[in-house]
């Protein structure tokens, strides 16, 4: 397990606890040190570089603390557990590493959420995506409505147009009261946002030209329920990955 810090002095506290439960998000602009971003810098190339070479069911980019490991070795580092810890409470189970790079000419992804445990809301499961390289509003970018998460709704593959008609239409945020919107994120390098697994989000399309917008993402839950994103393979789970004692296992 890498023992050296990842992250820049931080404190997740009453403020951004707030800020994660009102909007279903929460950032921190240029967490990462820069040696975790050169670290996780060469390890994405690596997982890049092999994507065609992975066993079907198994892709690098899904399983990818299972290809390299470096990103094995922060599954279970302190600050990261922490993080996860503060916002989830003690009984957490890592859920996936996956890779989300995105080349110039990428065409994004259309709105959507993920599920977990839809009748039993005491039970929490949140994505923390490091940002390596940064992103533009429009460029690559991610979109969020804030406050979507509340709703718990299980969405797949919404355009902007049927975002805006179908779900959008007529909803205001059930703790501020205001009217539902897109909000467009821009971020500096080495940024960390937390997310609640029911929060709308999508990512715009990637200007042809750009370079690879770098991006992982380290999934934790409460356990207690099945989770569709589990992607951790039969042998892997019976590993043992320091620092990760009893996280890998479902429940």
């Amino acid at each position: 397990m890498s023992r050296e810090p990842i992250f820049r002095d931080v404190e997740l506290g009453a403020p951004e606890r707030a800020a994660l439960d009102r909007d279903g998000h929460v950032a921190f602009p240029g967490l990462l040190t820069d040696d975790a971003c050169c670290r996780l810098a060469c390890s994405l190339d690596y997982i890049d570089s092999i994507r065609a070479h992975g066993s079907p069911g198994h892709e690098p980019s899904r399983f990818a603390a299972e290809y390299d490991w470096y990103l094995e070795s922060l599954i279970g580092h302190p600050q990261l557990l922490g993080m996860a810890r503060a916002i989830l409470g003690r009984q957490i189970r890592y859920d996936h590493c996956v890779t989300l790079n995105r080349g110039g000419g990428n065409a994004g992804i259309t709105w959507h959420t993920h599920g977990y445990s839809a009748d039993d809301p005491a039970l929490g499961f949140i994505r923390i995506f490091f940002y390596v390289t940064g992103f533009a509003a429009g460029n690559g970018g991610l979109k969020v409505v804030p406050g979507s998460h509340l709703f718990r709704e299980h969405l797949r593959d919404l355009t902007d147009r049927e975002l805006h008609d179908r779900w959008l239409a007529g909803r205001r945020h059930p703790i501020t009261g205001e009217v539902l919107q897109v909000q467009e994120l821009s971020v500096p390098p080495g940024t960390v946002i937390v997310m609640w697994t029911y929060a709308l989000h999508a990512v715009t399309a990637r200007r042809p030209g750009s370079g690879v917008r770098q991006c992982v993402v380290y999934a934790y839950r409460n356990p207690g329920q099945p989770s569709a994103a589990r992607w951790i393979s039969a042998d892997y789970e019976k590993r043992r990955v320091r620092g990760a004692e009893g996280l890998l296992d479902l429940y």
